[in-house]
């Protein structure tokens, strides 16, 4: 597995300098100066991503960078850590491959402060893990919900502030749900905290949520004029802070993007455009101001009730109503009774507000329940969680809001503490390992300052008493909470006030609160009357939006914001302790928010809270990897034959066992109680390398077989097709009928000198060498090629002229598109002739492979042409020539080729001027059909079937060469000619005595066995017609007569045994073409174990058996 071909070598390996450490546990000192130092080389030099082992840092580099494309996800997908450089698409597939790997839950913790990169870098996982995972159209379906929901709310629910300006305003805890098969089928939103209060107040120089900026920039004319849209600066919400335009945010654009990640998700149009009506009104809302009446407040201008009221499909003077005065339940003498109590001018502010921040948080819930309900599954098998919520914020005024957000981000280093530091050195202690203790601050202190119920209480709990018995607004509360906190707290180490508020010293640093608005914003009550107002509006989705049973009794406190952040906090800790977890810890480069910007104190700072340089010691000191000794022994048992498939035994002691086996060194590992500790990185790389290279030979194996026997499947059936297109119409002989079908005959992988004039993406289906006759029937040798396109024939010839003169190269003779052919022409004999027949002229061609090459010509041809390719038989056939430009050929003609039955397999030639004569014995009858058992006939004419492991086809013959191409002429009638292919019908002639000969290469006459489409050399032929008939068994005698005395001018060999079985010499190297074949190089010594008349004989070398063609050896 892992990076293949060019893709190993990437953006960074190009680099010849080096940036820093990839690893910074490799760094030879460890301090905060050198652990920034190598973040600034590597950041200057746009590496934004550093390892400390499998914690990933990144650092924001406020620009778009180029290796996030296709590319890398090929170049991660697969890929052990160390393979490539650092990236977070390495963290990604690391996570989905341990989930697909452990069946176990993952989630990944990414943390930083606002503006640190923290939203980028869960969209990266999200898209990372959505481009690996494999699924139909309702898992794309998931995989588009999920990316989609990121800009969907990001719109209403980021915002620019003074230090990022696309800040998440609220958290997210993304868990995408998995099939067993690793397909992403199923998804989970839950959301944190949503700064609500950002719709109606905010900081100079920071905007309000995205949405009211983009619907104001990219509504359409219908739109601004139904909902009332006019100018940025109109609306009171968005004017205060003075901030409208954002230099890198095209608003225009996101209000697409949001419109069309709605349609995606499945929210109707209906639905969309009361969205987008009541974010509308609570934009008119804002503009509803009051003045003082006689100590009550009455609306300013009432003609701005109107567009709210419509847009909200409620009653104009009931909304009036509502914002300037309360209805109260007093109880007395357990009677109750309903006081309206008339508002002043600054309640009716506050009512106001809280009923534009009810409508935006209620339609935020609506938007994440709406992503629930598209991608929802009615189980859970697997899942990824990624959290990207608010980082760590201090403003020049903190509030509430940041209170709460500084307390989460507390709660996540706390678990990154928990996990990482303390829990690691924990078990180091519970298994008995030898260690040596790290201190690190342990932030648990600061979590119980804020969130303890009681000795001491926490900040949360005096929050919530004060809330609990406070009436109505005021100021009084928030300083009644200062002086409590003063009362209970005051002593402690990491609390400190001042006259307006207090300081809390967090992991990250000292943070200064003001009190003012604690309480309010703490009790987050929305006045029964407000509900009621809502639930009185004619608008249906409205209605629903504020659903609550009013008459419902209500019993014990309400439930304060503060409380439910606090709970939320623990649910979401305890959901990420059940998963593996990884971490991407982002810093913050700079305040300018530029690329190339570094501020060094700034990053040291954050180097120092995120407690790198602990991670760094804890990383080095410890082990890399720890795993149970049960789940290490089932990934790793196949490296073992003891192990595989089970262990049986002690537990440990097998553990102990493999990694004696694969030779990890002992300092490498220590074995506690129930667990097994890895040191380096690179020791547990050598057990999954080892581990993939075991499989892949396992799978390779399993591979071969099944291909085999498909392969042997679809010849057979190729075989039988092409068969079909000669039944009843040409005798077949009788060795190739059940040979099997092996397309290419020349070995075209190695021969770039044909393969140049094919094209590129062309597939070779058949190859070989063929006789191609000329007009006056001279024989020359052709290479013929069979693509789905087109039919090659390429021929030799010597260079006249240039520095290549004399040389012999190869030639493109003819190319015939398969469209172009018109028909094929064939004898009824069993003779290899055929002619195809083309509008310009026609080739007359020779093969013992004909049936091959006519099937699949046949085939292509129906599949270009959709009709059949015309096959004509006749013993009488016409050949035109093709027209020359020189010499008595100019008009070119026709030649007639006849075909005369004879004896024999061997066809023999008569040419005269215009025609040819070809003489040739019967062969099988025409209906004769391939045998399912491999069966082959004999001389008598009787079906034996021979056994089932001797390949169909027949034995190959010995390699030979000819030049130029040209075939020396026939011989006279009745003798067999020097070129010609001797089929096993003709075993009753004469051969050759083999010669005992020195000459390396030289081809030798034949055995009686070895009598298959066979060429004997023209020695041969001419020893032939003089010599006398010889005992087949003389070659062997006459090579042991010739052969010198052991040990002539060499060394004494080593005694050994004499054979116990006939053995023979190779004449030539042998290629296996199959499983069962031997391979064999020129003089290896084989032993025969059977002979048979196939061509294939049984043999032994070097401990292996198998089959090999007897014309390739001579016997001992």
């Amino acid at each position: 597995m892992g990076s293949k071909g060019h893709y190993r070598y990437h953006w960074q390996s190009h680099n010849v300098k080096q940036s820093g450490v990839d690893d910074m546990v490799l760094l030879s000192k460890i301090t905060e100066d050198a652990i920034v130092e190598n973040l600034k080389k590597r950041y200057m030099d746009d590496y934004i991503f550093t390892y400390i082992g499998p914690v990933l840092i990144s650092v924001n580099p406020f620009k778009q960078m180029p290796y996030f494309g296709d590319k890398e996800i090929e170049m991660y997908q697969g890929s052990a850590q160390y393979e490539n450089p650092p990236h977070i698409y390495a963290l990604a597939d690391n996570m989905y491959r341990n989930m697909i790997i452990d069946r176990e839950n993952q989630s990944v913790i990414i943390s930083g402060e606002s503006g640190a990169g923290k939203t980028v870098a869960a969209k990266y996982i999200m898209s990372y893990v959505s481009r690996v995972s494999g699924g139909g159209p309702k898992v794309q379906h998931v995989k588009d919900i999920i990316l989609q929901s990121n800009p969907l709310l990001e719109a209403f629910g980021n915002a620019k502030t003074v230090r990022n300006n696309n800040s998440s305003r609220f958290g997210k805890y993304f868990e995408i749900q998995f099939s067993p098969g690793g397909e992403p089928d199923g998804g989970k939103i839950s959301n944190f905290l949503l700064e609500k209060s950002r719709v109606v107040m905010r900081n100079p120089d920071e905007r309000s949520f995205h949405i009211f900026y983009q619907l104001i920039e990219g509504a359409s004319s219908d739109q601004r004029n139904s909902l009332g849209i006019t100018n940025l600066e109109y609306y009171n919400y968005l004017s205060q802070s003075g901030s409208y335009k954002v230099d890198d945010i095209d608003d225009r654009r996101d209000f697409k993007e949001t419109v069309h990640a709605m349609n995606v998700i499945g929210i109707f149009a209906s639905e969309q455009e009361m969205v987008f009506q009541i974010a509308a009104g609570i934009l008119h809302l804002g503009n509803i101001s009051f003045v003082e009446a006689g100590n009550y407040a009455a609306v300013e201008s009432e003609e701005f009730l109107a567009f709210p009221a419509f847009l909200l499909g409620i009653n104009q003077s009931r909304l009036k109503e509502k914002l300037t005065s309360r209805q109260m339940d007093s109880k007395w003498g357990g009677k109750s009774e309903s006081i309206n109590v008339t508002l002043n001018v600054q309640q009716a502010l506050f009512t106001r507000d809280a009923l534009a921040k009810a409508l935006h948080a209620r339609l935020f819930d609506y938007l994440v329940d709406s992503i629930n309900k598209a991608i929802q599954k009615d189980h859970e098998d697997y899942n990824i969680g990624v959290l990207d919520i608010y980082g760590f914020e201090i403003f020049q005024k903190n509030g509430f809001e940041q209170f709460c957000i500084n307390f989460v981000n507390e709660k996540l280093q706390q678990i990154f503490i928990e996990l990482t530091l303390k829990a690691e050195q924990e078990e180091y202690v519970q298994e008995g390992i030898r260690w040596t203790p790290i201190e690190f601050f342990n932030n648990k202190i600061v979590c119980d300052l804020i969130e303890n119920k009681v000795n001491p209480p926490g900040i949360m709990s005096i929050l919530d008493d004060v809330c609990a018995t406070m009436h109505a607004t005021g100021e009084g509360a928030d300083q009644t909470v200062l002086q409590k906190l003063q009362m209970q707290i005051g002593t402690h180490d990491h609390f400190n006030s001042w006259n307006q508020g207090f300081i809390i010293h967090h992991y990250a640093g000292k943070v200064s609160y003001n009190v003012e608005g604690f309480c309010e914003r703490n009790r987050d009550v929305l006045f029964t009357d407000l509900i009621e107002l809502m639930q009185s509006s004619d608008i249906p989705f409205i209605k629903a939006l504020f659903s609550e049973n009013l008459q419902a009794e209500k019993k014990g406190r309400p439930t304060t914001a503060g409380s439910k952040i606090k709970k939320q906090a623990n649910d979401l800790v305890n959901t990420l302790m059940k998963c593996t977890p990884h971490y991407i810890r982002c810093i913050k480069p700079n305040e300018t928010k530029k690329p190339r910007d570094w501020e060094e104190s700034r990053v040291k700072h954050q180097v120092e809270y995120l407690g790198l340089k602990e991670n760094i010691r804890v990383r080095r000191a410890g082990y890399a990897y720890r795993r149970v000794f049960k789940k290490f022994l089932q990934r790793y048992a196949i490296l073992t034959k003891e192990t595989w498939p089970s262990w049986r035994g002690d537990e440990k002691q097998g553990v102990n066992h493999l990694l004696r086996t694969v030779h990890i060194e002992h300092d490498q590992y220590q074995l506690g109680k129930t667990k097994v500790f890895i040191k380096a990185p690179e020791s547990l790389f050598l057990l999954e390398e080892m581990r993939e290279r075991k499989y892949d030979g396992y799978a390779r194996a399993i591979q071969k077989v099944w291909r085999k026997y498909v392969a042997k499947k679809k010849y057979v059936q190729m075989r039988e097709e092409a068969s079909d297109l000669f039944l009843n119409k040409k005798e077949r002989r009788r060795n190739s009928i059940n040979r099997n079908f092996v397309g290419d005959y020349i070995g075209m992988d190695d021969r770039p000198e044909l393969r140049q004039f094919v094209g590129k993406r062309e597939k070779i289906d058949f190859a070989d060498t063929v006789t191609k006759y000329d007009r006056r029937f001279k024989g020359i040798k052709r290479d013929l090629i069979l693509t789905p396109k087109c039919m090659y024939l390429i021929g030799r010839e010597k260079v006249k002229q240039g520095p290549e003169k004399g040389l012999v190269k190869e030639i493109l003779k003819r190319r015939i598109e398969i469209e172009k052919v018109l028909s094929v022409s064939l004898s009824t004999f069993q003779d290899d002739f055929f002619i195809i027949h083309e509008q310009e002229y026609d080739s007359l061609l020779e093969s013992i492979f004909k049936t091959e090459f006519i099937s699949l010509l046949s085939k292509h041809f129906e599949e270009k042409a959709q009709r059949k390719l015309p096959l004509k038989f006749s013993n009488t056939l016409e050949i035109k020539l093709k027209k020359e430009n020189w010499g008595p050929w100019t008009a070119g003609g026709s030649r007639q080729i006849q075909f005369i039955q004879g004896h024999g397999d061997v066809a023999i030639l008569r040419p005269s001027n215009k025609m040819l004569q070809v003489m040739i014995g019967p062969g099988l009858p025409k209906n004769a059909r391939p045998t399912k058992r491999n069966a082959m006939q004999t001389r008598d004419g009787h079906m034996t079937s021979r056994a089932s492991h001797y390949p169909a086809r027949a034995a190959p013959p010995p390699p030979g060469a000819h030049q130029n191409g040209v075939i020396p002429s026939r011989a006279a009638p009745g003798v067999p000619p020097a070129n010609k292919r001797i089929s096993s019908g003709s075993i009753d002639r004469p051969t050759l005595p083999r010669q005992a000969t020195g000459v390396k290469g030289r081809a030798p006459a034949l055995l009686l066995q070895n009598l298959d489409f066979l060429k004997v050399p023209e020695q041969g032929a001419a020893g032939n017609r003089a010599g006398p008939q010889v005992s087949s068994r003389e070659p062997a005698q006459r090579q042991i007569s010739n052969r010198p005395p052991p040990a002539g001018g060499r060394p004494k060999p080593q005694p050994k045994p004499k054979p116990q079985v006939p053995q023979c010499r190779a004449l030539y190297a042998y290629d296996a073409q199959d499983t069962d074949e031997l391979s064999f190089n020129a003089n290896d010594v084989i032993d025969i174990i059977k002979e048979d008349t196939s061509g294939w004989w049984t043999g032994r070398l070097r401990g292996k058996q198998g089959l090999f063609p007897n014309n390739y050896v001579a016997k001992i």
